[in-house]
Formats: C-alpha cells, structure tokens, sequence
C-alpha cells in the first residue's frame, strides 16, 4: 500500500515539476485554459490566497486569454484591502491594471474610473486621486460614476476658478457632449422597445433587461447633467461669459467646436441681445456650416424681421441633419423658439415633430405640457373646462417621465403642479361627470382626453 502511495506521490511531483517548467516557458492554450477554470473556481470560492498565485501565472504566461483574468484579479487586490494589507494591495492592483491595459486596451476611461474607486477605498486623498481621475476623464467622461465626475469637475473648478475659466467651460462641454452621445444611443434603443409595446407586442426577457438597463442609464444621465449644470451656474452669466469670448473670438474664428460652444452657451443663457451672439453664430457657420450654425442663423435672422429667410434656413439645417437624435434637438429648439413668440400651435407642430424623429424625447413632451398649462385660462369656458386642460397638460408630463428617464427629476415637478390644477370629484359630480368619461378640449388644443380627478 505505502509503495503505491510513494508512487502516486512521485506521480503528483512529476506533474507538478512539468507544470512548474510549463508556466516558466508559457502555457499552451489548453494548459491555460485549465489554469484559467482553476483559478476562476477559485475566486468563487474565495481561496484568494490560491487565487493569487494563479493570477500571476496567467498574467505572465497566457496574458490574452481573457479580460476576465483581471477583473477576478481586482477582487483579489478587494480581499487584501478588507484584510489591512493596503500598500500591497494597492500594487496587485496597479499592476494587474498595466497589464491588463497592454493585452486588452478597450474601455480605459471605465478601467481607471475604478481604479479611483479602489484609491478611495484605499484612502487616498482628492489630490492624490486627481491624476487618475484625469485620466478617466481624458479617456472617456461618459464611463464615469456620477461620484467621480462631481469630484473631478469640481477639482477643476477649484483649480481653476480664478486662473483659467475657459478651462473649466470646457470640461464642462466635454462631459455633456459625452454624456449626450450616450444618451443619443440609449434613447434610440428606448424608442424602439417603447414602439414595440405601444404596438401591443410583449417583450421578451432579453428586450425588457434592455429596456431597464436604458432606462437606468438615463435616470443616470439625467442625474448627471442637473448636478454640473447647478455646480457651474455662478459661471454662467452674461456678464462672464460676453468679455471671456470676446477676448478669445480672434483666435478661434475657424475653431468650429469652441464657436459652436460659444453660440449654444450664449443662447441657453439668453446672451443674444448682445452683438458678440450674431458674430459668433456668423463664423459658426463658415467654419462648420452644419445644421446646428444653421438652426443658431435662422434665429438672427427671424429677429431681423427675415421670416421667410429663417424658416428656409431651419428647412435647411433639418434636412441636412442625418442622425434623428440630434434632428429632434433641433426641431425642439425651433418649437421653443415659437413658444417664446407666443406661437403655441407652431410650437406644438415643431414639437410633435421632434418626437416623430425621436419618440423618447421627454423634453419635448414637457413643452406640449408647458403650452397646454399656459392656456388653461384662455381654453376653457367655466372652472372645469378649464381645469381639464390640466389634464391634457398632466398626460403629456407622465408621457415625458415614461419615455425618457434622463428628465425623471424635471418631470416630476410639472407633473406635482399639473395633479394639483386637476378638476376635484366634487366639482365633477356638480357637473354630472364621472372620472375616466371622454373630454374634449377646445381652442388651438383640440385635443380628447379622459377625465381625471383629484
């Protein structure tokens, strides 16, 4: 019995001996792979100790078998922080990152977003995290947490504030531009889930772990966007911001991304009273002549008393725009345009058209909704005709919060306000009206809805 034993031993230490040889001289891919199954069973049995031993004979020998031999890797590098082990840790960490950046360079702005994660952990200080943050954000903004582009934006600013404000606009676009990319992408795949079912169909498991994930990352987006835009609003003033181009306008009269930058951010502030505004937008459009230097020239023009010229103008860029993401934003804001004018019905076309071309876009539902309410007055004949138009108002908000999550926060404040201008039961059963009975609004609405009641 001994004697069999001593061989099975001397059986196990040959192997072990060529084993050994093999991850000094690399692995074949079935001896990798092996490893690989190995050490993934023991990550999940969280034998990290065994774990780590693996993971530096797969970094070293079989490197590009799978990106997952560094995302097990991290959870080693987690166990050792929870155990005190910090500086060693922190090295496992930073030197399965490195190499994992080498063999599988994808997704970096995500990779060192979560190297800050584990930094913080780690107890590094905001300065100490800057360099990295940095890098996350010069990677891609869009992959970022939440958390971490309030930090890093708000470094910067810090940084910044007093020195280099242009810096901070900057970043400021960098991340929505980004954010708003994404964005695009997501909405268009919840537009078409959204038709699928208002189609009547039933998603399938796979279509409706989609649509929840699209709809979290707007939630997210949304989140996102309303935190920087609060965090930078000192900055954005006409008083800042006329002086800051016009001293930078000369050098970057053909720069097209600052011009467009430039125009928007005087637009969205309402800075074009001032004549730097139609400068700008001039030589927007001879740097890039896009759609977007032609939807900002239609607005010179239609202030200039140019009717006819601007409403070609906007033709023009609409047609020119290709992606139906970025044709809704302009259609959107040519029916903002009109509702500043007073031209409600001319708005609602605009708007109805931003949502042909993008039917997940909240925005445009709110200002349907923004119009209706500011006619409740004047498109009714008694307290609850009127108050119906509240109604009309309210279907369109909950429209907006359903289809487009990035605009939860917005929507849920018109659709408060709107619940609380509805008919009340009281005031219905006067009339002899039940809740759900057909309702016809007049005036320019014309719009059939079912009553509700508070």
């Amino acid at each position: 019995m001994k004697k069999i034993t001593y061989i099975i031993a001397g059986l196990f230490f040959m192997v072990g001996s060529l084993n050994a040889a093999a991850f000094n001289n690399g692995l074949s891919n079935q001896e990798c792979t092996v490893e690989y199954n190995l050490y993934k069973g023991d990550i999940q049995a969280k034998n990290f100790t065994e774990a780590r031993k693996r993971l530096d004979n797969l970094m070293e020998n079989c490197p590009t078998l799978s990106v997952n031999i560094y995302k097990y890797g991290y959870k080693i590098a987690e166990d050792m922080l929870a155990k005190g082990e910090r500086e060693e840790a922190v090295r496992l960490y930073s030197k399965i990152m490195d190499t994992r950046i080498i063999h599988f360079p994808k997704d970096l702005g995500k990779v060192f977003d979560s190297l800050v994660n584990f930094l913080k952990k780690s107890g590094y200080t905001h300065e100490e995290l800057f360099q990295h943050l940095d890098r996350a954000y010069k990677e891609d903004p869009s992959a970022m947490s939440a958390k971490n582009i309030y930090l890093y934006f708000e470094m910067v600013m810090l940084r910044n504030k007093d020195i280099d404000v242009q810096l901070i606009l900057d970043t400021y676009d960098n991340i929505n531009d980004a954010l708003d990319e994404k964005a695009g992408r997501y909405q268009t795949r919840l537009s078409k889930l959204i038709a699928k079912e208002d189609g009547g169909a039933t998603l399938s498991s796979k279509d409706a772990k989609s649509k929840r994930i699209a709809e979290g990352t707007l939630k997210n987006i949304g989140i996102v966007k309303a935190g920087l835009e609060q965090r930078i609003e000192e900055l954005m003033t006409c008083e800042r911001l006329v002086p800051l181009y016009r001293r930078d306008f000369a050098a970057n009269m053909s720069n097209g991304q600052w011009l467009k930058r430039a125009v928007s951010r005087m637009f969205n502030k309402e800075c074009t009273e001032d004549p730097l505004y139609e400068e700008l937008a001039k030589a927007y459009a001879e740097a890039d002549p896009s759609s977007d230097a032609y939807i900002f020239l239609s607005g010179i023009l239609e202030k200039k008393g140019k009717k006819d010229e601007a409403l070609e103008m906007r033709k023009k860029a609409i047609e020119l725009e290709i992606d139906p993401v970025r044709k809704a934003r302009h259609l959107l804001t040519i029916a903002r345009d009109m509702a500043k004018k007073g031209q409600k019905s001319s708005a609602r076309k605009y708007a109805n058209q931003a949502l042909a071309s993008n039917p997940s876009y909240g925005k445009a539902y709110l200002l349907i909704a923004s119009l209706y309410a500011s006619s409740a007055n004047s498109c009714g004949t008694n307290e609850f005709s009127k108050r119906m138009v509240y109604v009309a108002a309210l279907n369109k908000a909950q429209r907006a919060a359903a289809v487009d999550p990035s605009i939860a926060s917005t929507a849920s404040k018109y659709i408060k306000n709107y619940k609380s201008n509805i008919p009340s039961k009281q005031m219905a059963f006067a009339d002899g009206i039940k809740e759900g009975d057909p309702f016809k609004i007049g005036c320019w609405i014309g719009e059939n809805v079912k009553v509700k009641l508070k």
